[in-house]
């Protein structure tokens, strides 16, 4: 008894340490934001709790830079690689699950060796291939959107875990669904979709946060201020000779606010989701 409770103390102990060491960084980025001028947030011992609780640093961030622009951008775009995402890894994860074709396990494991490869690698071609198709800002605003948005419309990520849950689910509604005269679209759409819900609302919240903070790619496709995502446009709030830390730590904490929202509401099913993509087919 004794022994399972002091493994039991020493697992929560483990677990409550890396817990500090995870949220410790957002905890100082909050408490930097909450301090006023007149304090030094690079004091020594550091200070956790401000002296003076002020939140005019988040009203002179947004007032320094172009907010809402920024936020309506990063919202189209993190919209539309969501919707893409849902929708073409879903589309090809039913075959690679469902059906049987010749070559089918070696188009699966070429798309997950796809998995391998830094993005810094293929960062040059897709630019080129990027502007050779005329998908940047200086061509209009949908051309600049498409520019950010097509290259991550699918993830060799978001096709595994699909693969996986449609894997999970009894052929025998399959079966029954084509006894009653469904085509393959109708099972993959009101059959087995459905049932992949919890995935599917996995599959969102990892993009959404993947996307909703890429930096590199739209800084460098984006040329026009007004077309910059959030992550590049808080890159204004540092200066060239210096850098106003509480206005950085306040523009951090605001972008940060639509991840943890969508994480709340689609949280009952991230865990299912989870669980239903690491099924063993």
């Amino acid at each position: 008894m004794f022994r399972k409770l002091l493994k039991s103390l020493s697992s929560h102990l483990f677990l409550i340490f890396f817990t500090i060491v995870s949220i410790g960084p957002f905890i100082w980025l909050i408490s930097t934001a909450l301090k006023s001028n007149v304090e030094n947030i690079f004091a020594y011992p550091p200070r956790f709790i401000p002296e003076h609780i002020t939140f005019q640093n988040f009203i002179d961030a947004w007032n320094q830079v172009p907010f809402m622009g920024y936020i309506i951008n990063s919202t189209i775009v993190t919209v539309a690689t969501i919707i893409l995402n849902l929708l073409f890894a879903s589309l090809a994860a039913y075959p690679l699950a469902r059906m049987e074709f010749k070559g089918k396990n070696y188009t699966f494991f070429a798309t997950l060796a796809t998995m391998m490869v830094p993005f810094q690698v293929i960062m040059i071609p897709l630019y080129l291939l990027t502007l050779r198709l005329n998908l940047v800002d200086s061509n209009g605003a949908v051309a600049g959107f498409l520019g950010m948005i097509l290259p991550f419309g699918v993830s060799a990520f978001g096709i595994l875990l699909m693969r996986q849950a449609f894997m999970a689910i009894p052929k025998e509604l399959e079966e029954a669904a084509i006894i009653d005269g469904c085509n393959v679209f109708q099972i993959w759409f009101r059959v087995l979709m459905p049932l992949v819900k919890p995935s599917l609302a996995t599959l969102a919240i990892f993009t959404f946060v993947g996307c909703w903070g890429e930096f590199l790619w739209p800084s460098i496709v984006l040329t026009k201020q007004e077309m910059f995502t959030l992550p590049v446009g808080l890159n204004y709030l540092q200066g060239f000779f210096s850098s106003n830390w509480r206005l950085i730590s306040a523009g951090a904490i605001i972008s940060t606010i639509p991840i943890i929202i969508f994480f709340l509401a689609l949280q009952k099913h991230f865990v299912g989701g989870q669980t239903q993509g690491a099924v063993k087919g």
